[in-house]
């Protein structure tokens, strides 16, 4: 269970923080949400308590997996499926698991693939999204702005 002021990994849509633990009643039945501020794009997300695990909210990561994450983004990029819905799904996939690391895998990846043959434009959003769920964790996880860590994003693609 998290508290209030812990900073959390919320698949598919970013990093943030809990700012409160509220009841609001749907279809009348009551039931508690945690209140999660993702700073990057100003949104506001209500998770239910009894959902949590299922969802896949997380603590963010340490210093320490920090340095993993641009290990991977510093890799060699996976082989991809050729065909482009297969390859759509499996970059999905990875990012709804809401593992650093698999975001990571598919920012380093797409961005390979862009440079190298283009993106379809749904591939683009998910290169941005990505980008986006990997740089609000890098923001809560070292404490700086959001264009610091776009730029250490960047310095590993050059």
């Amino acid at each position: 269970m998290f508290k209030i002021g812990d900073k959390v990994l919320y698949p598919m849509h970013g990093a943030g923080i809990i700012e409160n633990i509220e009841e609001r009643e749907v279809l009348g039945v009551k039931h508690q949400y945690y209140v999660l501020r993702i700073p990057i794009g100003s949104i506001k997300v209500y998770i239910p308590l009894n959902k949590v695990s299922e969802v896949g909210v997380r603590p963010i990561i340490d210093k320490k997996e920090l340095v993993k994450v641009f290990e991977v983004l510093q890799g060699k990029a996976s082989p991809l499926p050729t065909n482009w819905n297969r390859r759509y799904r499996l970059n999905l996939e990875k990012i709804k698991d809401g593992d650093i690391l698999k975001v990571a895998e598919v920012v380093r990846d797409l961005t390979i693939r862009d440079k190298e043959r283009g993106l379809s434009s749904g591939e683009k959003r998910m290169l941005e999204s990505a980008k986006q769920i990997l740089i609000s964790e890098i923001v809560l996880s070292k404490g700086i702005d959001e264009k610091e860590a776009g730029e250490m994003i960047l310095k590993h693609f050059a």
